[in-house]
């Protein structure tokens, strides 16, 4: 999966952060989860309760999703595989479908993280690997 998610991929990958590449570079979400394989684009985000602001779903490959059964409203950004929004959704309740062809993967974040950040279509994501946290010294 050659991508813009690259830094997500590999088994110790980790989550990452979630920046707009261009404008600012600012952080989008500094907690981005994954549903890569078939089990876990299924699952999405159905069964939570809500999506603390800073976190998104990465969901690749998916052009198309849903909210039926959802317990809260997303915002569901569609991008092509460089990175590049193509449509973004804004506030979608549950038991809608939405999709945009030729999408290479949707990030799915709270309702209002696309405007509290700016997001337009043709603004580019961009994944990076969060920085390793400090180990401790090992005991003597």
């Amino acid at each position: 999966m050659g991508s813009f998610l690259q830094p997500l991929l590999g088994r110790d990958a980790g989550p990452g952060v979630l920046h707009v590449r261009g404008r600012t570079g600012a952080p989008v979400a500094s907690v981005v989860e994954t549903a890569f394989d078939s089990a876990a684009r299924t699952r999405g985000l159905l069964g939570r309760p809500s999506l603390a602001p800073d976190h998104a779903l990465v969901i690749a490959p998916c052009s198309a999703i849903h909210t039926f059964g959802m317990q809260f409203p997303i915002d569901v950004i569609f991008a092509a595989a460089d990175g590049r929004i193509m449509k973004i959704r804004r506030n979608m309740r549950a038991g809608r479908m939405t999709a945009a062809v030729g999408a290479f993967a949707t990030v799915e974040m709270a309702a209002g993280e696309a405007d509290r950040h700016g997001l337009t279509a043709g603004d580019y994501l961009e994944v990076t690997a969060p920085a390793p946290s400090p180990r401790a010294p090992a005991p003597q």
